[in-house]
């Protein structure tokens, strides 16, 4: 449910000057294995893994902190560096990697909700110990809500159920091994059974309806768009069809696409909300996210139903984009300079087309509100109410579709009944989405020249500490929980934290900081491992030195 912020933040951009590092394939593998094993033995908690560390494992954090024993779902966490793993393994044929994803495997199967989808978090210490988080670091963090309380049952929120999910397929497709069927077939379930009759699904499941707000109700039983929650879904099922001949997932996955178009609201506001009601009405959700339609959901489902259209070859999914793009277009702000220079309001409030702005103030989530009102500027820290929104480039995605000639659209779509494909190899190069069209990883690195790829993994190679990781600054921290909050009578005009990640000493949420303390990241070691594959794979014969 947000834009995600990682302890781990790590540009990997070439290095201006640095000693000469010799390349050779022997030097890469040992400097894969030897982070490699710091992270299975030494960071890894029974095979599963959070966000960061601090060296002495003192502390640690997902997205916020979290005890010893707990382990993260969400990306950059535990199926994160399962599918690192299997890419690793790939590249170099060694069975060690093979045995990590095994162990990082185990984890997620004991963390998998009996239901068959994930939490955010899993605690090897006990259903107990994780209500207790719940209850103080969960309960405080005063902008990340849905850590405020401990429903019991899954989510689809923030990827980690499909990425855990697309992991397990995976592990189950590289050797068939049947011990990776039941927990994948619990999954294929979980996403089936959770799913709306209109082809929608819920934000949380099974259905719990205990967490009523005083002014809505609980929102994690509303259709969702919000963090690509049908997206995802669809994607996975598109590679259960493909890979292991999954004929049921066939209809839901068609109901799934068509769920967009019902969504769609009609003119004159012709966009999508974050989440709808069962009865297909824009619904609130947490503080700052309230009944509107959004424009940033609008352009991603825009690019979704062009993705359908090549998927089908139905040109229904194409019908109202015209519409679309024109509401957004009439939306676009002259003056962005109260906006912080986006070009749309992110929220527009259904029936009159006012855009509507959230804000906050007080000091912590006993002491502190969040408010709406129609006046710009004053804009959240953790969550804008304005967007960038390229119209034009998703007008010409849209016209470069109605180009293609009819009996060329869905010519390689995977809902063809004629059409088997397998899993690319490796999933830590970039994104890899079946409904893409483009059945490869979809790369997301930086186009740089070989020599720039050499220097980058000369680089690596030489900064591995001498412990076995990539000391990192970790730019994000969290204040230690200290305690329920002395209740003030009112927040008032209390804007001191109006504009900032936190509150005051009470608030458990994610901070910025300027002097980073350096650490132990576990997106920087998928990163820096990323590179390292992919100048194995693109290099057959390394044997040069980097001058």
């Amino acid at each position: 449910m947000r834009i995600y912020i990682f302890f781990c933040l790590v540009l990997l951009t070439s290095a201006d000057v640095y000693s000469g590092t010799a390349i050779s394939r022997e030097n890469i593998l040992a400097t894969m294995k030897t982070a490699s094993q710091f992270m299975l033995e030494k960071a890894s908690y029974r095979g599963g893994f959070v966000w960061s560390y601090l060296p002495d494992f003192s502390r640690q954090w997902g997205e916020l902190e979290a005890k010893r024993t707990m382990i993260w779902m969400q990306p950059p966490g535990t199926a994160s560096v399962g599918h690192l793993m299997l890419d690793a393994y790939h590249a170099t044929g060694d069975e060690f990697y093979y045995q990590g994803a095994q162990k990082i495997a185990a984890a997620i199967i004991y963390a998998q909700h009996p239901s068959g989808g994930w939490n955010y978090v899993a605690d090897y210490a006990g259903e107990t110990s994780l209500k207790e988080w719940y209850a103080t670091i969960g309960k405080h963090a005063w902008r990340l809500e849905e850590f405020q309380h401990y429903y019991g049952n899954a989510t689809f929120d923030d990827v980690g159920t499909a990425d855990a999910a697309k992991f397990l397929l995976r592990m189950y497709l590289e050797k068939r091994d049947e011990q990776y069927r039941v927990p994948l077939n619990k999954t294929i379930n979980f996403v089936l059974n959770s799913q709306y009759p209109i082809g929608g699904w819920p934000q949380r499941f099974p259905l719990m309806y205990d967490h009523p707000y005083p002014d809505h109700p609980d929102y994690s039983s509303f259709i969702t768009f919000n963090d690509d929650v049908a997206a995802e879904n669809i994607d996975f099922l598109l590679m259960c069809y493909q890979t292991l001949g999954e004929t049921r997932v066939r209809e839901p996955i068609i109901r799934a696409m068509n769920a967009f178009i019902v969504t769609q609201q009609g003119q004159p506001q012709p966009g999508w909300a974050l989440q709808y009601t069962t009865e297909l009405q824009p619904a609130a959700a947490r503080s700052y996210e309230p009944r509107s339609l959004h424009t940033p959901t609008t352009a991603e489902n825009i690019t979704q139903l062009i993705k359908f259209y090549r998927l089908t070859g139905d040109s229904k999914f194409l019908a109202r984009i015209p519409e679309a793009l024109d509401w957004l277009e009439s939306l676009t702000v002259i003056d962005t300079s109260k906006i912080e220079g986006r070009t749309h309001p992110g929220f527009i409030e259904v029936g009159t087309g006012k855009a509507i702005y959230t804000h906050r103030r007080g000091s912590n989530v006993i002491n502190g509100n969040y408010y709406v009102d129609y006046l710009p500027g004053n804009m959240l820290a953790h969550y804008k109410s304005a967007a960038s929104i390229p119209v034009d480039e998703l007008r010409k995605a849209y016209n470069a579709a109605l180009v293609i000639p009819v009996n060329e659209v869905n010519r390689n779509s995977p809902l063809r009944e004629s059409m088997r494909m397998e899993l690319p190899k490796y999933f830590t190069l970039g994104k890899v989405s079946f409904s893409d069209l483009n059945f490869r990883a979809q790369s997301e690195r930086a186009k740089n020249d070989e020599e720039s790829l050499e220097k980058k993994a000369g680089k690596l190679i030489s900064e591995l500490n001498a412990s076995g990781y990539w000391p990192t600054p970790l730019f994000f921290t969290t204040n230690p929980y200290i305690g329920q909050p002395p209740k003030r009578k009112s927040a008032g005009n209390d804007n001191r934290y109006a504009n900032t990640m936190v509150g005051d000493k009470w608030d458990t949420s994610p901070y910025p900081v300027d002097n980073p303390a350096m650490g132990i990241s576990t997106g920087a070691y998928i990163r820096n491992m990323g590179v390292l594959i992919r100048y194995l794979t693109e290099n057959a014969s390394v044997k040069t030195v980097v001058k």
